[in-house]
C-alpha cells in the first residue's frame, strides 16, 4: 500500500513538474496603455475594439497576450491607480511588456497630465527599468494617430466624449498631427535606454493617409444613424477602432514589433479570418467566416470551443487552424 501511494505521489510530482515547465515556457506579452489598445465590452453586438484586444491572433498559441490597457488612462494614472504594480507582479523572465501611452498624458486634468521631456519620460523610464528588474523585455510604442483631417482644435478632448465635436469643419486631404512631443518622448527614452521602439504613430499615419478622408472612416467607430444596431443614433469617433480597424492595426504593429525584436518573428502569424469567442476576431461563428471567405485559398483560425465542422462551398480551399 505504501509503495502504491509512493508511486502515485511520484507520478503526481512528475505531472505537476511538467505542467509547471510548460507554463513557465509560455511567452507572455503584457500590454499596457489606453483605450486605443484596451479590451472592450462585446455585449449587445458592440463593435468597438482596441488593437491590443486583437493582438493574440497575430502570434501563434505559443504566445499569450495579457492585455492590461484601460480606457482613459495615462502613464501617470496607470501608475497611481496601482495598475502597473499588478502587471509588475506577473512578469516572469523572458516575458515582454508592450508600453503605449501619450493619448491621455496630453489631457489637461491633473490626474492624467504629464509633460513630455519631463514627467512623461520619467514614467516611461520607470516602466522600462522595473520590467528589466523582473527579467522582462520592454518594448516602447508611441501613440496611434487620431483621424484628424480637419485640423480640429477639440480632437484631443473628443477622445473622452467618443464623438466628433468638429463635425462641421471641412476635411482636407492631409492628416494633421494631434500629439506633438508626446509621440517623440517614447523614441527619446527608447534611444536613451536601448529599448526596442515601434513607431505606431508613423505606421497608423501612413495607413490612414493611404485610405484617405472617406476610406479611413472604415477603421473607426464611424457609423451613420441606423447603420448598426449597437449604435442606433450613429457615432463619429475619430480615435477608437472598430473590429476591422483594430485587426488591421494589430497586425501592422505586431509585424513591426517582430522586426524590432527578431526573437518574436518565429511566432508571428497571419490569418485571413479569425473566429473567437471573446471578440478578438472578426467572427463568432465559423460557418459565417467560411461563407464570407473568398474563392481560392485562405486560412481561418478557430478558437477550440467554437469548432464545428463547416460546409465549405466549391471553389474555396480553406486551411483551418484550430486553437491548441
Amino acid at each position: 500500500m505504501m509503495r502504491t501511494v509512493g508511486r502515485l505521489v511520484s507520478v503526481l510530482a512528475v505531472v505537476v513538474f511538467l505542467s509547471a515547465f510548460r507554463a513557465d515556457n509560455v511567452i507572455t506579452i503584457f500590454t499596457i496603455g489606453d483605450s486605443t489598445m484596451a479590451n472592450k465590452d462585446i455585449k449587445g453586438g458592440k463593435l468597438e475594439r482596441g488593437w491590443g484586444m486583437m493582438l493574440r491572433h497575430c502570434f501563434s498559441d505559443d504566445v499569450r497576450v495579457d492585455n492590461h490597457a484601460q480606457n482613459g488612462r495615462s502613464s501617470k494614472s496607470f501608475i497611481d491607480e496601482g495598475r502597473w504594480d499588478k502587471v509588475l507582479g506577473l512578469i516572469k523572465p523572458g516575458d515582454y511588456v508592450f508600453i503605449q501611452f501619450g493619448h491621455n498624458d496630453e489631457k489637461p486634468d491633473e490626474k492624467r497630465h504629464t509633460v513630455p521631456g519631463s514627467t512623461f519620460d520619467d514614467n516611461l523610464r520607470k516602466f522600462v527599468r522595473e520590467t528589466r528588474e523582473r527579467g522582462g523585455i520592454p518594448v516602447l510604442f508611441n501613440s496611434v494617430v487620431r483621424r484628424n483631417f480637419s485640423g480640429s482644435k477639440t480632437a484631443v478632448t473628443d477622445d473622452d466624449l467618443r464623438t466628433n465635436s468638429s463635425a462641421g469643419l471641412k476635411e482636407g486631404e492631409v492628416l494633421i498631427d494631434t500629439h506633438g512631443d508626446y509621440i517623440v518622448a517614447p523614441l527619446n527614452v527608447a534611444r536613451e535606454m536601448n529599448v526596442p521602439f515601434v513607431d505606431a504613430n508613423r505606421i497608423t499615419h501612413d495607413l490612414e493617409q493611404s485610405l484617405g478622408v472617406e476610406g479611413s472612416k472604415k477603421l473607426h467607430m464611424w457609423y451613420l444613424p441606423g447603420e448598426t444596431p449597437s449604435q442606433p443614433e450613429g457615432r463619429q469617433d475619430n480615435t477608437h477602432y472598430n473590429i476591422y480597424g483594430a485587426s488591421v492595426v494589430a497586425r501592422l504593429l505586431a509585424d513591426e514589433a517582430s522586426r524590432q525584436v527578431p526573437a518574436l518573428k518565429k511566432y508571428v502569424r497571419h490569418y485571413d479570418a479569425i473566429v473567437a469567442a471573446d471578440g478578438s476576431g472578426q467572427y463568432f461563428d465559423l460557418q459565417k467566416a467560411v461563407d464570407n471567405a473568398p474563392k481560392g485559398k485562405s486560412t481561418i483560425y478557430v478558437d477550440k470551443e467554437l469548432w464545428k465542422t463547416p460546409v465549405v462551398p466549391k471553389g474555396k480551399k480553406i486551411k483551418f487552424v484550430r486553437q491548441k
